[in-house]
């Protein structure tokens, strides 16, 4: 995973609450995470199967007795109000996220319908060019969302009380890092979405072939730097091309049968993420209400 968003280190006090302590401890996981993975769907799946778990953490952070008196008390501050919206804008991108992954996992299942049919039929035809339509426009799609997330700010709030309620602190200290957190991952999703689709037929068939044999089967290793999306245009290039056998028609179904695979994982990945978001943020909203 890339790491494009800075996420700094929590300095929480030595006697905090076993569940702050936990916080921590999985946001140092997926620090290293993104510090030592490539940007691969698996590795992407990872994180926000990390995110998840980090979600489940802050919800039972929020629930502490402490934790609702320290934001309660404070209610009417618009630092905190502003703080609070981080929830609300990362259901939006996510949101959007979702929905570009469902469509696209929808092109990748009508794409591996169509390679079964004959050579020459219009179908097959049709779903590649739908394929790199899809391609092109989560392309821009991507493009839209990292503008929009590089507009969050993740930075801890203003408020001159932070230095006087040591609680305080620590609960605008973990919602800041959670938030950045997110962001981070979410910016490495869609980073790896915004793969560019090849323009031009490669050169000489080997070296069509070379990448076809990297292990398109595999989401889990690394490809010589090639992501996954990558290696599926070049298997199609290959599938299109006149000296396409049976070998190369079987790599290729292979390769969008584990793309497809990879990609459900991310979309339910994603729908998990999205329940947590809209639990998390009703939470906050409730502590503030009462």
């Amino acid at each position: 995973m890339a790491n494009p968003c800075h996420v700094r280190s929590i300095s929480l006090p030595s006697r905090s609450h076993p569940t702050t302590l936990k916080i921590q401890e999985v946001l140092n996981r997926l620090k290293t995470l993104e510090a030592s993975s490539t940007s691969t769907l698996g590795a992407i799946c990872n994180g926000l199967s990390g995110l998840e778990e980090l979600y489940k953490c802050l919800e039972e952070f929020l629930s502490l007795p402490s934790t609702q008196q320290a934001l309660s008390h404070y209610r009417n501050d618009k630092w905190l109000n502003e703080l609070l919206d981080g929830p609300v804008r990362l259901l939006d991108i996510c949101g959007t996220v979702r929905d570009v992954v469902s469509k696209f996992e929808e092109n990748v299942r009508d794409l591996r319908s169509a390679l079964r049919r004959k050579k020459g039929d219009l179908c097959r035809e049709s779903s590649i060019s739908n394929y790199i339509y899809s391609k092109k426009k989560m392309n821009k799609d991507a493009k839209k969302l990292l503008a929009a997330m590089k507009k969050m700010d993740t930075g801890a709030g203003a408020s001159p009380l932070l230095d006087q309620d040591q609680q305080l602190s620590t609960v605008i200290r973990v919602l800041t890092e959670v938030n950045a957190m997110s962001i981070s991952i979410f910016q490495s999703l869609v980073l790896f979405l915004s793969t560019p689709v090849l323009k031009s037929k490669p050169s000489k068939w080997s070296l069509v072939s070379k990448y076809m044999h990297k292990g398109i089967v595999s989401c889990e290793e690394k490809h010589d730097n090639v992501k996954e999306l990558e290696n599926m245009d070049f298997a199609l290039r290959a599938v299109s091309s006149e000296r396409a056998d049976l070998e190369t028609m079987q790599i290729a179904h292979q390769g969008l049968e584990a793309l497809e695979f990879s990609i459900k994982g991310l979309d339910n990945g994603l729908e998990c993420m999205f329940r947590h978001l809209i639990k998390t943020r009703a939470s906050l909203l409730n502590i503030i209400s009462h």
